[in-house]
């Protein structure tokens, strides 16, 4: 020990070249990335911010995302939709702002929920006293298989457009008019 204090300029450089070749480490990819999709109408602007699972060969809904149960509608994160000015989602009205999209995953039919709490790591400090509203969506099957989980915006036809959440085989179409 006595030796580390003979040379405390060896011990200083030692110190400084391990923590030089720790700061050179690249960041571990995620195994679901982070990914958005926007769109623009106007002065208004859409933008939802998510994490892409990958389907690696799993079932993925009624076994990996259960259905009529509660699902962060991604990974990691919660998904974040944010608008800088309201728009229509089904028969309701989302203000201005960020919020959490959550979703109840069906068959036939999803819930699809917009909570006022933001920055939560998937659905576990989830609390329905935050929702702002919830609506049904359809289910539509794709003649493709998509492997990550894809939220994308349909064509804008006049004032309108269609929100899609995309995994498997599924389609989950919500019509979204700009106000």
């Amino acid at each position: 020990m006595q030796a580390l204090f003979k040379y405390p300029i060896l011990v200083f450089l030692l110190l400084v070249v391990n923590l030089k070749i720790s700061a050179q480490l690249p960041l571990k990819p995620r195994s679901s990335p982070l990914d958005m999709a926007t769109i623009i109408y106007d002065d208004t602007y859409v933008k939802i911010t998510y994490s892409r699972p990958h389907k690696n060969g799993r079932k993925i809904f009624g076994n990996l995302v259960p259905y009529d149960s509660l699902w962060r509608t991604g990974d990691n994160e919660a998904t974040e939709i944010t608008t800088n000015k309201k728009i229509l989602i089904g028969s309701d009205t989302l203000q201005a702002g960020t919020y959490s999209i959550f979703t109840i995953p069906g068959e036939q039919s999803w819930t699809i929920i917009f909570n006022e709490k933001i920055g939560l790591w998937g659905i576990y400090k989830y609390d329905k006293k935050y929702d702002v509203f919830r609506l049904e969506a359809s289910v539509a099957k794709t003649n493709v298989i998509y492997e990550p989980f894809t939220i994308e915006f349909g064509k804008k036809i006049m004032k309108n457009t269609e929100l899609y959440f995309i995994w498997e085989n599924t389609k989950v179409i919500i019509p979204i008019e700009f106000l």
